[in-house]
């Protein structure tokens, strides 16, 4: 079999792909993580679970579960090489998340970690220096997204992507891809399609503007903005001021047992005056002296330099460990196949070996569970109940109440 030349790069690239980090979260899993347990009191921290969930598609592929609601969730572990971005290569970071509480409120994004040897492990948390922050974030109805945040060393922050990127919220395993590239660009796939990709400097603040307002530069006193102008020929009628807003109801009568003397003079109730057209107003004309909107001058910002550094977000010693650090409402989100990589195609092909291969049989037998609810509530509803009662259930959440809340 001849190979062309493009594939005998592709599969040179492939062959020089390295792993910093696998988890599949086997049964020696927790020799590898440590949990935060110094980070929180032991009260506010959740525990985590072993386990292939309540439906999956093979019972012996199992990840790691949040199993307490109300709380925090912290755990880490150390990547077996660091990740340089002085090595000039893709970072790629892939995981699945399944929500199988239907999420309400919590996240479940991972975090790739700079720290080495000094790494707090036990007191890993919310305020631990991270490198990337990536995946779901939900919730309520109106916040939901998936994060992609990269920390800027020039700015010792962390930069959040200008647009929010799509999330999946429903109770089945998804496959999460960020790919930071040294071209300073980078994309996100959800369960292997993209879902944005564009370059780091327009989807992130990572420079500032290349263009700044002319500061020696203002509007001219005399520059006319106003479109349109009262008609300076329109003159108020004569007597418009003397039409009243109401007038005596002409067709109200005195009623016969009205007495002037006990009730006092009649005087007819008033209603709006037809004839009465509000205060005067001139008419609108177009300004002939009209100029348009004034715009400020631009000019090019003396601040402004091109970075060709900003993919490096793992600069220095590198990445050293990834983790989770999450707050939950509800629990039951599962986590695994976890992978950092610099080659897309290795990390597409380790979904193939992992998320894929599971992702019929989940499908089925989550699909099974719910049509056995389904006929459990049928069969448990009153026999008289009728079918309006029954067409009404429809539009009821968890919580017996609909979408109104």
């Amino acid at each position: 079999m001849k190979l062309t030349a493009a594939a005998i790069l592709s599969l040179a690239g492939f062959a020089s792909a390295e792993t910093f980090f696998k988890e599949q979260f086997d049964d020696s899993w927790s020799d590898r993580w440590t949990v935060s347990s110094d980070w929180k009191s032991k009260s506010d921290m959740g525990e985590w679970k072993h386990t292939a969930g309540e439906w999956y598609g093979d019972e012996a592929d199992k990840g790691i579960q949040t199993g307490e609601d109300a709380k925090f969730y912290g755990i880490s572990a150390p990547l077996s090489k660091p990740f340089k971005s002085s090595a000039g290569k893709d970072l790629v970071l892939q995981f699945t998340v399944k929500h199988e509480q239907k999420i309400d409120c919590g996240g479940a994004y991972i975090k790739l970690l700079p720290g080495g040897k000094k790494f707090p492990t036990k007191k890993f948390g919310g305020d631990t220096p991270y490198a990337v922050m990536f995946g779901p974030d939900i919730c309520g109805s109106s916040n939901k997204k998936t994060h992609a945040i990269l920390h800027y060393d020039k700015k010792d922050d962390n930069l959040l992507v200008k647009n929010e990127i799509k999330v999946e919220d429903d109770q089945l395993s998804h496959l999460y891809t960020l790919v930071v590239r040294p071209d300073n660009t980078f994309e996100v796939f959800i369960d292997n399609k993209s879902v944005r990709d564009g370059k780091l400097e327009d989807e992130f603040d990572f420079l500032p503007a290349k263009e700044v307002k002319d500061p020696d530069q203002s509007k001219p006193d005399d520059w006319v903005d106003e479109k349109r102008i009262a008609d300076p020929d329109d003159k108020k009628p004569d007597g418009y001021d003397d039409i009243s807003e109401e007038i005596p109801d002409p067709d109200a009568k005195k009623p016969d047992d009205w007495d002037d003397e006990d009730d006092g003079e009649w005087e007819p109730p008033m209603i709006d005056n037809p004839d009465f057209k509000g205060p005067w107003k001139p008419k609108m004309v177009d300004n002939p002296d009209y100029k348009g909107p004034w715009e400020h001058p631009m000019i090019a910002n003396p601040e402004y330099a091109h970075d060709d550094q900003m993919h490096a977000v793992c600069s220095g010693d590198g990445c050293t460990h990834v983790g989770f650090e999450l707050w939950q409402v509800k629990s039951g989100t599962i986590f695994d196949d976890i992978l950092v990589s610099d080659s897309l195609e290795e990390a597409q092909k380790f979904a193939e070996e992992t998320f894929f291969k599971k992702q019929d049989g989940e499908k089925k037998m989550f699909d099974d569970i719910e049509e056995v609810k389904r006929k459990e509530e049928e069969a448990n509803m009153p026999e008289d109940m009728g079918e309006d009662e029954m067409m009404g259930m429809d539009g009821m959440d968890d919580d017996g109440f609909g979408d109104e809340f």
